[in-house]
């Protein structure tokens, strides 16, 4: 069968690598893809500049699934989502991989998912919704200056819409709340995405993200639990400076123990999955639930409603079940809660970033590996590199995002998995590379 994945990061690759390594996959198309997927075996890249977000790509892309005979499509980013990509092909009764608008609204507005959390009992933290209409920023600036002067805290600020993960702000003191929310609010420095906010206590603990497969449509259905990783959001070492995409990831979790587990089941993942199928959504695709740890018990930061970047990265090479048959089960209703096989081990994928990032960054440096154009295959045994922003050009890669590609590397714990995948890094270069030192740490 012929597959299509929507998208162009590093998510997207790792997603096509492993659907083309079912054998029941012929090919796998990528739309656009990027550098990697355009190299990978049984991939091909398609329709570059179609914009998934507009009624006229996703109309563009159901077209090529038809004549491709595409048997599903996978949705990798979540702005496609948002838009309502999945109601476009079911309207041309076409296989997707994805929730429909309605339940990708729990990603697409932060609001809307504080609300959900406490309609269905989702613990987590408690909070304010404000908006620039009226007096809300007033009431924004009253909101967190009771909480300083109450609870000597900080506060966490969140942008109501998408922001490509960049849309919140810790802050510590009232100043900078204060500069934040009027950045938000007022100055429209990131759009109509933070003209409404959450404003939300700070919960100290460890973060974890779960990512899972959901099947619920017609007021029934399940939620699949993966192996839990761990993303590495701040752009330095020792978790410093501004929040990023994802500077790498690490699967399993090794302090994810089996209580905080049963605690995450029991006080996040089902209440959810009630409330899905209470609002009778068709949602047939992925969640990631991100998570706070406090001392065993797990409260809830942020719903995704697709896989994460670049936790998948993480998560898929452990993967010991074909993933066209999970994204099968997915559609037709027959996903059940412990399908999958996993291996034994740990995936270390620390991520490459162009210099600058995630402020203005440098794009079209020539990427080598081991002084050669990559040939898209496995660096190493277990080890594999998976391109975010990367274009090809002529059998070489040239940097075209901030975020420009992960080494994934497998081995026996998460510390010989850190050793191996940084190892191998050590052989990939492009002018004004960086990264963390300490994924996994």
């Amino acid at each position: 069968m012929n597959v299509l994945v929507i998208g162009s990061g590093g998510r997207e690759h790792a997603i096509a690598w492993k659907l083309a390594l079912s054998p029941k996959v012929d090919a796998v198309f990528v739309a656009p893809g990027n550098g990697g997927t355009a190299l990978e075996k049984k991939c091909e890249n398609a329709l570059a500049g179609v914009d998934p977000e507009t009624e006229t790509g996703q109309m563009i892309l159901a077209d090529f699934a038809e004549r491709a005979g595409v048997a599903f499509s996978v949705v990798g980013p979540e702005a496609p989502l948002a838009s309502g990509i999945v109601t476009a092909f079911h309207s041309r009764s076409l296989a997707i991989v994805g929730p429909d608008k309605k339940a990708a609204r729990l990603e697409a507005s932060k609001a809307f998912a504080k609300a959900f959390m406490a309609k269905y009992g989702v613990r987590t933290a408690a909070s304010g919704e404000f908006s620039a209409i009226g007096a809300g920023f007033e009431d924004a600036l009253r909101y967190v200056k009771t909480h300083f002067s109450q609870t000597k805290q900080p506060v966490v600020i969140k942008a109501d819409g998408l922001v490509a993960g960049k849309g919140v702000i810790i802050a510590n003191y009232f100043t900078e709340a204060e500069m934040c929310l009027r950045s938000f609010m007022k100055d429209g420095v990131i759009g109509d995405a933070g003209r409404t906010v959450v404003i939300e206590d700070f919960l100290p603990g460890k973060e974890v993200s779960v990512l899972a497969a959901v099947s619920v449509r017609n007021g029934a259905g399940v939620i699949a639990p993966f192996i839990a990783a761990r993303d590495h959001k701040r752009r330095f070492d020792g978790d410093m400076g501004p929040n990023t995409g994802g500077m790498g990831a690490i699967a399993p979790v090794p302090n994810f123990t089996e209580a905080a587990q049963v605690d995450f089941r029991s006080l996040i993942l089902e209440p959810t999955l009630k409330g899905l199928r209470a609002e009778n959504v068709d949602y047939r695709g992925f969640i990631f639930f991100g998570l706070m740890v406090q001392d065993g018990r797990c409260y809830l930061l942020e719903y995704n409603v697709r896989l994460g970047d670049p936790e998948t990265q993480a998560v898929l090479p452990l993967l010991d079940s074909d993933f066209a048959d999970v994204c099968a089960a997915i559609l037709d209703g027959s996903l059940t809660e412990n399908q999958f096989a996993w291996k034994q081990g740990a995936v270390c994928a620390p991520v490459a970033v162009a210099g600058g990032y995630p402020g203005s960054y440098r794009k079209g440096d020539l990427v080598t590996v081991n002084g050669a154009a990559p040939d898209g295959g496995e660096l190493s045994p277990g080890v594999k590199l998976f391109a975010a922003g990367v274009r090809l050009q002529d059998g070489n890669f040239f940097t075209s995002g901030g975020r420009t590609l992960a080494v994934s590397a497998y081995g026996a714990d998460t510390e010989s998995a850190r050793s191996n995948a940084y190892r191998a890094l050590e052989s990939v270069r492009f002018d004004g590379m960086d990264f963390r030192k300490d994924i996994g740490r």
